[in-house]
């Protein structure tokens, strides 16, 4: 249960296979661009919830939020630039070309967020996800402990790039574990999350085959390389305004 809910969009561009599923539909650039976007998270929102997957609502939930941050960044100051080269805050400016709109989008992503996150069905999910996490921890099974704020891989050139071609991910659709060998000891991978088969359609309709869960215990006291996450999300964000 390597997963953690945390602050706001905490785990949004690290979590696999869910960013790789839900990030290249996510897109801000004008109002009618972040509708479309917000009506195809939450439409995969409403699949995970389905599916009973609590983890993809979440990080659906996530991208919904960050489309409604991001949006505001952009409509608060020029090029969405918070800070200068010397790390000053710069300015608010209301005036300059595309805030209106970046505002607008950022009421939509909004709206959107505002309603799954008050599903009475996510609520559940919740509970039980948090109830599951705590009977894991006690058996001795504690989740990675690399998932801090600013940890994991950033959103590369790449795949900010390649957003608007069509999505060939696909989510966990099985509970399976696996045993490896590690210094001489058993050690068990967590179950994936359950998720449906219509919480695994794409917009085509069609099911996408399974992928299996990157989401494995790690040794207590090993962390991941620490990887500034600010530089695949500005190049995510260069991608929005060159398009």
């Amino acid at each position: 249960m390597s997963y953690r809910i945390g602050r706001s969009e905490q785990g949004v561009l690290t979590f696999e296979p869910y960013k790789s599923h839900l990030l290249p539909l996510w897109r801000f650039k004008t109002p009618e661009i972040a509708r479309e976007s917000a009506q195809k998270i939450e439409g995969e929102f409403l699949r995970f919830e389905e599916g009973r997957d609590f983890v993809g609502c979440d990080m659906a939930r996530k991208f919904l939020q960050m489309g409604m941050t991001r949006s505001t960044r952009y409509a608060n100051r020029a090029g969405g630039r918070k800070y200068d080269s010397s790390g000053s805050l710069l300015p608010k400016s209301t005036d300059h070309p595309g805030a209106a709109a970046k505002l607008e989008s950022a009421r939509i992503f909004r709206e959107a967020w505002e309603r799954v996150k008050a599903r009475e069905g996510y609520h559940e999910l919740r509970k039980e996800w948090e109830a599951e996490k705590k009977r894991w921890e006690r058996e001795g099974k504690p989740g990675l402990q690399a998932q801090e704020d600013g940890e994991g891989d950033a959103v590369s050139e790449e795949e900010a790039s390649g957003q608007e071609e069509e999505n060939k991910s696909s989510m966990p659709g099985s509970r399976r574990s696996s045993v490896r060998r590690r210094g001489g000891s058993e050690v068990k991978s967590e179950p994936s999350s359950k998720a449906s088969a219509s919480a695994l359609k794409n917009d085509t309709g069609t099911s996408p085959d399974v992928l299996k869960s990157q989401d494995q215990d790690q040794p207590k006291g090993v962390k991941r390389r620490r990887v500034d996450k600010s530089a695949g999300i500005k190049a995510e964000e260069a991608k929005e305004e060159e398009t």
